[in-house]
């Protein structure tokens, strides 16, 4: 594995991961996954098709059915896919049932890119470098509000933020495989960065997981 470039983002919602992961995809020429798509592909199948996204093995079975190559849909970007998603990640039958697909992803030939929350702890421990990307609560919160609103979503900022600490707590309290920073990921706090400095922040962080490789 060590001619190819795997990068692992894990972080929290709204935390920037997702767009550092895609310009870590287009600075090296790695496809890159946003692995919470497919909890919210689980969480959006489970609801359109009116069972309980809280019961685990029902949340299962769906997760096994659903088309992992189908995230696209613009359903997956609402508030209600991000908190579907969320619920249906805390069941092991479910994160089981996505796992060949991440992993199999991670090992495409020459690298790739992949974000989430489990990526440097459980996906791909031995990925060239990781990475935990967060931000204040508060931050994250405005970042989610704009998008939301940009999307024609009527929320308030005060929802999100609540929306996002219910997010942190059930993600980070799950038992099978909750949100965590690995031992040797670098923390990187956007708070502060805009997405030019973020991503260049990370370049930064890669190019000196690879130097240290060699």
């Amino acid at each position: 594995m060590s001619a190819d470039l795997v990068i692992a983002v894990d972080g929290p919602a709204a935390s920037g991961k997702g767009a550092v992961a895609t310009r870590l995809g287009q600075a090296y020429g790695l496809p890159v996954l946003d692995t919470g798509l497919l909890y919210r592909a689980v969480g959006v199948a489970a609801s359109r098709a009116g069972v309980d996204p809280d019961d685990p093995e029902v949340a299962a079975s769906v997760a096994g059915a659903v088309d992992l190559m189908a995230l696209d849909d613009p359903a997956l970007r609402t508030r209600e896919a991000g908190e579907l998603a969320s619920r249906v990640a805390v069941h092991p039958g479910v994160r089981a049932a996505l796992h060949a697909a991440q992993v199999g992803f991670s090992r495409r030939p020459g690298g790739a890119v992949l974000d989430g929350r489990d990526i440097g702890t459980v996906i791909a421990p031995w990925a060239t470098a990781k990475l935990f990307v967060t931000a204040r609560p508060e931050v994250r919160a405005e970042r989610r509000w704009r998008q939301l609103v940009g999307q024609g979503e009527t929320v308030t900022l005060a929802e999100v933020l609540e929306d996002i600490r219910r997010r942190d707590a059930r993600d980070g309290g799950r038992l099978d495989a909750p949100m965590a920073r690995a031992p040797d990921a670098v923390l990187l706090d956007t708070s502060e960065m805009t997405i030019d400095l973020a991503a260049d922040a990370a370049r930064r962080i890669v190019e000196a997981a690879r130097a240290n490789r060699v």
